[in-house]
């Protein structure tokens, strides 16, 4: 659902720039091919952030094509995905979450700070508010 597909391109300098056919706001670049994919998680959650700062939905991530990388993001950035469209489906603002946890602004606007690291049981406990439940699935590696 939000594993996101980029692929590289030789850049004019030594070097990889990294594209996102879902986000066409990420913009990134690494040294070679592994240092571009651990630049990845970081260039995508930078641009989720872009999505939250324009008050957008965040896009679901189309299946990969031929010589792309999928990036598996960390499930509280995924969470935090799920909980920023829940938002913006129902026209809600950061302040109207705030209201509804009964918390303060600053802890309200980290649990969509992609940039911020939460705790995921307060990302449970805002979807719960929400009328929804996150749940986990692992899957072989």
């Amino acid at each position: 659902m939000y594993d996101y597909a980029i692929r590289f391109e030789q850049d004019t300098a030594p070097g990889l720039a990294v594209y996102c056919r879902d986000l066409p706001l990420l913009n990134s670049y690494g040294d070679d091919k592994e240092h571009a994919i651990s630049e990845a998680v970081d260039a995508i959650e930078t641009t989720l952030s872009i999505y939250v700062d324009q008050r957008q939905a965040i896009p679901q991530a189309s299946a990969p094509q031929e010589g792309e990388q999928v990036i598996h993001l960390p499930a509280v950035t995924v969470a935090k995905i799920v909980l920023w469209n829940e938002m913006m489906a129902r026209d809600m603002r950061k302040a109207d979450l705030c209201r509804l946890l009964g918390v303060a602004q600053t802890q309200g606007d980290r649990l969509v700070d992609f940039l911020h690291t939460s705790k995921m049981e307060a990302i449970e406990k805002a979807l719960a508010a929400l009328g929804r439940r996150l749940e986990v699935v692992v899957r072989a590696a």
